[in-house]
């Protein structure tokens, strides 16, 4: 059993919480036990990872299902797209994806903390996320996919700088390269705050670049080429690193978070890693027994019913179903038999079955003759 603590709890939620209200409740506590506001204090650190924990769950529909079904075990059950409940969750990153940016600039409000005098500082790209959808059999065999996106990326002719080529940077007057400026509040109270005129880097360019407009990035257009395994579930999210938009000032770059979304098939359904499919057979086949094809995934395959066949009765085709995204081993083909009933009958059918139910009414089948007999026995008949 788990020692860790209910997401709900931690987060302090009803279970029926909206993703909002998860939202919120993890950024008061984020806020609360961040280790930068709690410097040396490993319980606070402790906490906020719980926290990001617990978010990095329960903000995701299909690993907040998992989760309301298996508990902490949905890892093992194969949920969380194959990689959540905390193992290799980073806090800060969850941090980032709620707050934005590195989340230093949050802190530098809150306690007059420098970005960086002189003109360091430099501040992590943002993630960045995309939706591909894949054909149902791209997903049981595997495929590569181009995504095209536009992301911001380092400036050329500044190389990321901001200041127009042969220029750099000089001290913040207002501030003296100290990225803060000390303020009076409340008429005896003096506090730092973030210098206005450097936004707390300390420096100023001294000519901004005509490319970027001082920024150090421009919006380009890119494609990537991602790689999709077999049997990759609807719901996943890939993490690509350093693929989303480039750092400021030398920062690193973002992640791309891929999310797959599988397009139905007209025939088959998933079932974990088993196919599901329904095969019509008629009466006389179903009674008698015959081969009949059904589709797999790598063309049709012949299979025996036997006779007496009943309509919902399943045929199970070992190894031709969808590979294990984690282990590979296929699953299998379960055909469920759906007997199809005629709709419109030659005089010759009517007939050859009048025939035949003359027959039948005189030895009826094992159920029909047991639900006979109950109502006969119900009715006194």
């Amino acid at each position: 059993m788990s020692d860790k603590r209910d997401y709900y709890e931690v987060l302090g939620v009803a279970r029926e919480a909206s993703g909002d209200d998860v939202k919120k409740a993890y950024r008061k506590l984020a806020l609360k036990f961040h280790p930068d506001r709690n410097p040396g204090d490993t319980s606070a650190e402790a906490s906020f990872k719980e926290a990001a924990e617990a978010y990095e769950v329960l903000s995701d529909a299909e690993k907040r299902a998992q989760y309301d079904r298996f508990g902490h075990s949905a890892p093992q059950m194969g949920g969380f797209g194959g990689g959540g409940g905390g193992a290799g969750v980073d806090p800060q990153d969850i941090f980032e994806q709620v707050f934005g940016g590195r989340g230093g600039g949050i802190f530098d409000e809150l306690f007059g903390g420098r970005r960086g005098a002189g003109g360091g500082g430099g501040r992590r790209g943002s993630h960045l996320r995309v939706d591909v959808t894949l054909d149902f059999e791209e997903m049981a065999k595997g495929a590569r996919k181009t995504i095209t996106l536009r992301r911001h990326e380092g400036c050329e002719p500044c190389k990321g700088s901001g200041a127009a080529p042969g220029t750099g940077r000089k001290r913040c007057p207002q501030c003296g390269g100290a990225g803060q400026v000390r303020q009076v509040a409340f008429g005896f109270m003096a506090v730092n705050q973030t210098c206005p005129g450097c936004s707390g880097e300390g420096s100023l360019l001294e000519k901004r670049c005509n490319s970027c407009s001082g920024s150090g990035r421009e919006l380009k257009k890119r494609e990537i080429t991602v790689g999709f395994p077999a049997g990759i579930e609807d719901g996943t999210q890939m993490r690509l690193r350093g693929e989303g938009e480039s750092g400021t000032r030398g920062g690193p770059s973002g992640d791309l978070f891929v999310v797959v979304r599988i397009a139905p098939h007209k025939i088959f359904k998933r079932h974990e890693d088993d196919l599901l499919v329904e095969v019509p057979v008629s009466f006389a086949d179903a009674a008698l027994g015959a081969d009949v094809d059904i589709p797999t995934l790598d063309g049709k395959e012949s299979v025996r019913i036997k006779a007496g066949t009943q309509s919902g009765d399943r045929i199970r085709v070992r190894g031709k179903g969808v590979a294990n995204m984690h282990g590979g081993r296929r699953g299998d083909l379960v055909s469920t038999i759906e007997l199809e009933v005629p709709r419109k009958l030659s005089a010759r059918q009517k007939e050859l079955l009048k025939e035949f139910r003359a027959i039948e009414e005189k030895n009826p089948g094992p159920k029909r003759k047991g639900f006979l007999d109950h109502l006969g026995d119900l009715f006194d008949l």
